[in-house]
């Protein structure tokens, strides 16, 4: 149970007792809080230690939901412009109340439809949680207790010539550079990847497989499939080209290698000059 109530993120707090608007829920620290009839269930019961989520709601009053959004405070999501005012924007991030993206946390004039990643933020003037798409300010360079290989969480936040931008555990910019992508990805998306180098300006290059394995499991069940859905034989050996092996398998021409010698060895399939078969 939480000690006291958090905005803009999941708290665990007792129903304290019943009212014409709701539940209201107490802290340790006998902090109150609604939660409205709507998300009242009726499995809760006075007593009970429930989780929700804390905001504030239209006139600023601090409210719960046993609703989650896109993103939590001091987490980033991929989300889209729904209206737009002389003073800012609003975006979707899943709950009635729409998120409030101020003009000064705005990299480019807003307007509905738009979709980009969003960090969620608390305006400490206000006690309000708002949107940045201008984030640089919150973006850490304090890498040291980060190391090559580590697994971490990103988020793809944008599409360059080079490759795909990201935020790394909602920290960190990062890029994923194309000649390291053998699988579809996009705007949004949420993935587990690794630290593939730290550079000496303090930025990170990162990979979507462990750094120097790609699970070979993976990469000969992959090859093994396609053969499959293939009839049992592909033109494909050795010599194939990089290109052609990614757009068909979706791997790099070393990890294919790797694991067409692995079904070699164990004989799973057969290689010569005019391709691949199952044995």
């Amino acid at each position: 149970m939480n000690k006291n109530i958090q905005i803009g993120k999941i708290n665990t707090l007792k129903i304290d007792r019943i009212t014409d608007h709701g539940f209201y829920l107490l802290s340790e620290e006998g902090e109150d809080i609604l939660l409205p009839n709507a998300y009242m269930e009726d499995d809760m019961s006075i007593g009970d230690e429930i989780k929700v989520f804390v905001y504030t709601d239209s006139e600023d009053r601090l409210i719960s939901t046993t609703l989650k959004p896109k993103a939590l405070l001091d987490e980033f999501a991929y989300m889209e412009v729904v209206d737009v005012a002389p003073f800012g924007a609003f975006v979707d991030w899943g709950l009635p109340k729409d998120l409030f993206v101020p003009k000064s946390l705005q990299k480019i004039p807003l307007k509905v439809g738009m979709k980009f990643v969003f960090r969620v933020c608390l305006d400490e003037e206000t006690n309000r949680l708002v949107g940045a798409h201008k984030f640089k300010k919150f973006i850490r360079n304090d890498i040291e207790e980060l190391e090559v290989n580590q697994q971490v969480h990103i988020i793809i936040r944008e599409k360059t010539p080079l490759g795909f931008k990201v935020i790394v555990n909602n920290l960190y910019e990062a890029m994923i550079f194309h000649n390291e992508i053998f699988e579809d990805i996009w705007v949004g998306q949420k993935k587990v990847a690794y630290i593939k180098n730290i550079r000496s300006d303090r930025k990170l290059d990162i990979s979507l497989q462990p750094i120097g394995q790609l699970n070979t499991n993976t990469a000969t069940g992959r090859i093994e499939k396609i053969l499959r859905q293939n009839g049992g034989r592909l033109e494909f050996n050795y010599k194939s080209s990089p290109k052609d092996i990614k757009d068909r398998f979706g791997l790099s021409k070393k990890n294919y290698k790797r694991a067409l010698t692995t079904l070699l060895e164990k004989k799973i399939i057969t290689v010569d000059e005019s391709g691949m078969c199952l044995s």
